[in-house]
């Protein structure tokens, strides 16, 4: 296999809110880029991105799909993420690994709850971003709107570069706004064939007043363009590009293209887009990562000469087998070569390196630095771990995970299905970071705990499709919190004799309330005489392993300070172990003396109903004990934004599509923890 030049790759992901598109701009990049034969529709469940059945059933992407194609002798590494927010962590864990970004909204629905989240993801990781108005011939299709949206909800400067032709039915193909042409698509051929034309007489001078827009923000970005613009010097079509890749890449400007990719129109603009604009590995500055038990910052330069840096990003059961996906930072990943991972201290083999085209893949030998491929024969290595040279030890950045908020009770049908539910639950937990398993200990039934409804429905559907494991399921239940409401204090000592060896510790502890969000925090303000230094750390352990099983229904305890402000120390019997359960010991005592209550998770939800529905609507999510934040207007449709407390909102898809007699729709993410007010 040909070896690309690492300034010809792209490693870029597409992300959006749920229903924007992301699945059919896939497709269609995939068509026109020579990689599918044919149009796979996510209506028909064909698409190829979306290839597993539950993806196929319910017209939505679960899993982030890895993919390679070709266009303009550049290879692009693409990853197709789910937008619907209980696999968030998806796209998280796409993000932190990818170079570019396409951002997929949807013209009529503008900027929804889900486009801002994995925006702020993309922000985070700083990663360069280029944007597609989807669905221009959809009724109610609004171009300037949406640019407007994000400027206001995403803090994003769009630079527009191509204006519609029309909007809904009369939506036609577009102005591009760089060589000042009009495109339009070929319906005869699918839209692989596309011509330009002449800009029509009555958009002249609207596309003339947006050229000169971009010239006069690009001249704010790129000197050559300023002293080109005040000197009224021509202004060439490659000025502008490299003006327009410069901006993009420092996060400065936002490229906005236009299109309907069910009806074929625009999308090979925007593969351009990503090859002109896009940064390469070696446009973004070099990742960074720390040598082993030192504070020494390392740079891994994107070259295959360098030692090796990988990340795992994602982690697969397929039919049973393990397959990691693996970002190469720096280096040569090799077929059948011993690699370290320093984050467990342990050499791993690998046994094959494949390049991925959704479920499908190709055998290679080695992958070079740039490169996003699968591994298997990775035993005990998991996401977010780093894997490189033994004599090169380094540790990149581990990745954030979400704590679950919803949990279902699972049990096992047959003592056949008791067998193989712990197996299959492991290989989904190594699979997923956001999924929880735990034994309930009164009941001694298995709680599954997980980001939302849909998200533990699907690992249920999957556990009895693909491994045939039959379980019953209990009603779905919030995953609340604890936390107290006065300050308490309490002392306990622990002097016992354990394998013949005496243990002794006292401690005094005092628990305090914090606000809401504050975390929860370890304070000491006894002297070392009265307790030596060197068993706070084991004082610590007990206070967090205390607060991970309240008092009052042994939920997780936050928002609560811990003072260590007495205590005893006997010197020869005072142990780790003495202090860390006396401390535990205490901290239980102080919790259910501080007034314990419960806090439970509320959600931000959005809601869109036409107007005649609003009152029903209100008065629904009112006697939900929710809370209206605003009500914004928008074509014929109101936008309601409210916080709910989860525990009203299980069902409240089909109750609204009853009373909106299918009209209305919303979308829930988690926001906070609460007491329900």
């Amino acid at each position: 296999m040909k070896k690309t030049k690492i300034n010809n790759i792209r490693n870029i992901g597409i992300i959006a809110h749920i229903d924007a598109g992301k699945t059919t701009v896939t497709e269609r990049i995939l068509y026109y880029t020579g990689r599918s034969y044919k149009i796979g529709e996510v209506h028909d469940g064909e698409a190829v991105m979306d290839w597993m059945p539950d993806e196929q059933e319910r017209g939505i992407t679960i899993t982030s799909a890895v993919t390679t194609c070709q266009w303009k002798q550049r290879e692009i590494q693409l990853i197709d993420t789910p937008g619907h927010v209980d696999f968030t962590i998806e796209v998280e864990r796409s993000l932190r690994v990818l170079d570019g970004a396409i951002g997929v909204f949807c013209a009529v629905g503008g900027v929804e709850p889900q486009s801002e989240t994995v925006w702020r993801q993309a922000d985070k990781y700083k990663v360069p971003k280029i944007a597609f108005i989807n669905k221009m011939d959809r009724v109610g299709a609004d171009f300037p709107g949406t640019v407007e949206m994000m400027k206001k909800r995403l803090n994003a400067n769009p630079l527009i570069l191509q204006l519609p032709v029309g909007k809904e039915d009369t939506f036609s193909g577009v102005i591009d706004l760089i060589g000042m042409k009009k495109i339009v698509w070929d319906d005869e051929t699918l839209g692989a064939n596309y011509a330009t034309e002449e800009i029509p007489d009555d958009l002249r001078d609207e596309a003339k007043h947006y050229r000169d827009q971009l010239v006069e923000a690009l001249s704010d970005y790129d000197d050559s363009i300023m002293e080109a613009y005040l000197s009224e010097s021509p202004i060439t079509e490659e000025m502008i590009v490299q003006g327009i890749r410069k901006a993009t890449v420092e996060l400065k400007l936002v490229p906005i293209f236009c299109g309907s990719a069910l009806k074929n129109k625009g999308i090979q603009p925007l593969l351009d887009a990503i090859v002109h604009y896009l940064p390469s590995p070696e446009d973004v500055p070099p990742i960074k990562g720390i040598v082993p038990d030192t504070d020494e910052v390392v740079e891994c330069p994107p070259r295959d000469k360098a030692p090796l840096a990988a990340l795992i990003f994602k982690v697969s059961m397929i039919e049973g087998r393990k397959l990691s996906y693996v970002r190469v930072y720096s280096g040569i990943l090799k077929a059948g070569s011993e690699v370290y991972n320093p984050a467990r201290k342990q050499k791993e083999k690998l046994s094959r390196i494949l390049l991925m085209h959704a479920n499908k893949r190709e055998r290679i030998d080695e992958a070079a630095a740039g490169s996003i491929v699968g591994v298997v024969g990775l035993k005990d290595s998991s996401t977010g771990e780093t894997l490189c040279n033994v004599d090169h030890p380094i540790l990149l950045e581990k990745m954030e995970f979400y704590e679950p908020v919803i949990s279902v009770a699972v049990e096992p049908k047959t003592h056949g299905d008791q067998e193989k539910l712990e197996q299959v639950l492991e290989k989904y937990m190594s699979e997923d970071p956001t999924l929880r398993v735990k034994q309930d200990e009164d009941t001694g039934q298995t709680i599954l705990s997980g980001m939302g409804e849909l998200h533990l429905e699907i690992i249920i559907s999957r556990m009895r499709r693909e491994f045939n494991t039959n379980v019953n399921v209990g009603r779905p239940q919030v995953v609340y919190r604890e936390t107290i409401g006065k300050q308490a204090e309490a002392t306990a000592i622990f002097d016992r004799e354990v394998a013949g060896q005496r243990h002794y510790g006292e401690v005094k502890i005092q628990l305090i309330p914090r606000g809401r969000g504050k975390g929860n925090e370890f304070q000491s303000k006894v002297s070392a005489e009265i307790i030596p230094d060197v068993f706070l750390p084991a004082i610590e352990k007990g206070v967090m392993e205390s607060f991970e099983s309240g008092s009052l229904m042994g939920y997780p305890v936050m928002d609560v300070k811990a003072i260590l402000t007495g205590g005893s120390f006997k010197e020869s019997v005072g142990t780790d172990l003495a202090y860390t359960v006396s401390t535990s010991m205490a901290c239980k005592e102080a919790l259910s003396k501080g007034e314990p209550f419960l806090l439970e998770p509320i959600m931000s939800v959005e809601i869109f109903v036409p107007d005649s529905f609003m009152g029903d609507v209100i008065g629904d999510l009112n006697s939900r004990g929710g809370k209206i934040e605003s009500i914004n207007p928008k074509a014929n449709i109101q936008e309601i934004k409210a916080i709910v407390p989860l525990s009203s909102m299980f069902g409240y898809s089909t109750n609204l599509r009853s009373s909106t007699q299918g009209r209305g729709t919303f979308t829930m993410q988690f926001s906070h923890f609460d007491q329900r007010g």
